[in-house]
């Protein structure tokens, strides 16, 4: 059998693929892999992390529940748009907290260790709040004493 140069080509790429499947690329296999983000209803996502939601808002454009769970303690919210979601989360982030977000869902947690845990069953990306817990006057800056 004669090999060509698109028979090389086929072969490079089919091996390179066959690398990065099995992870032995550049750097592959050093972080655990995040899964495919979840999808489904508040009381879905809850059992997927295993826990027992406690609803505090049932609207038609935002669900909200309290969870516990194993690796701490978190919110819950589902939203009934994209739009929606993302208008609280550019809200909720001037109050500081970790938050993991999906598609039309959020889990809040006051821990960087809860939302990492949470990542690895529920998959999303992690968003960080505004942290307020350093507060340095500027100079010149002082206070009347009312």
């Amino acid at each position: 059998m004669k090999v060509t140069r698109p028979m090389l080509a086929v072969t490079a790429v089919a091996a390179a693929a066959a690398l990065v499947l099995t992870g032995c690329g550049s750097g592959a296999g050093t972080e655990k892999s995040v899964p495919a983000t979840a999808t489904g209803s508040l009381e879905h996502l809850a059992a997927e992390v295993k826990c027992t939601p406690d609803m505090q808002t049932d609207a038609d454009e935002l669900r909200q529940a309290l969870c516990k769970n194993a690796d701490g303690k978190f919110i819950l919210l589902t939203f009934a748009t994209d739009r929606g979601q993302r208008e609280w989360i550019n809200g909720a982030k001037d109050y500081g907290g970790h938050y993991l977000v999906g598609r039309k869902w959020v889990a809040v947690g006051e821990e960087t260790s809860t939302v990492t845990a949470l990542r690895d069953t529920l998959g999303g990306d992690i968003e960080e709040g505004t942290d307020h817990s350093v507060h340095e006057p500027s100079e010149g800056a002082t206070h009347s004493g009312h």
